[in-house]
């Protein structure tokens, strides 16, 4: 299933702002299409290939180790810009336990790449629903 396009792509929100939002069942196949919205979102912004990668590993995340991995979950992708100072990802899942896992050849390197490309990053909530969040600061013009 498809997340729904009719949704605006992007809301603005000054005249150098703006946001986006998707929800996705949390299957497996929706992380590309997770992927294929924030790529739309971001057009040519310059923070586009670090956000979407960090996008791919917050979904996958979600998918794999919070309640949206029960029957029906789903999670929700947000971006919001602003232009010349810095982009905001988000991933919302139906929370859970959260623990750090030990890095293994299969697992547990995808926080590592988020930290690595990120200015910032955390993580809100509970057992009813968690926020991932990364913040990537503009370059410099």
């Amino acid at each position: 299933m498809r997340a729904s396009l009719s949704a605006p792509l992007r809301i603005a929100t000054s005249a150098t702002s703006w946001k986006c939002s998707r929800t996705y069942p949390a299957q497996a196949d929706q992380v590309g299409e997770a992927r294929a919205f924030l790529v739309q979102a971001l057009g040519d912004c310059p923070l586009a290939d670090d956000a979407v990668l960090i996008c791919s590993e917050l979904a996958s995340n979600a998918i794999l180790h919070s309640g949206s991995s029960k029957p029906g979950g789903r999670f929700t992708v947000r971006a919001e810009a602003h232009e010349g100072d810095y982009l905001w990802i988000e991933v919302e899942d139906e929370g859970g336990p959260w623990g750090e896992q030990a890095v293994t050849e299969e697992c547990g390197r995808g926080l590592q790449i988020v930290s690595t490309l990120a200015t910032s990053w955390g993580v809100e909530g509970d057992m009813l629903a968690r926020v991932v969040w990364a913040r990537l600061d503009w370059p410099a013009a």
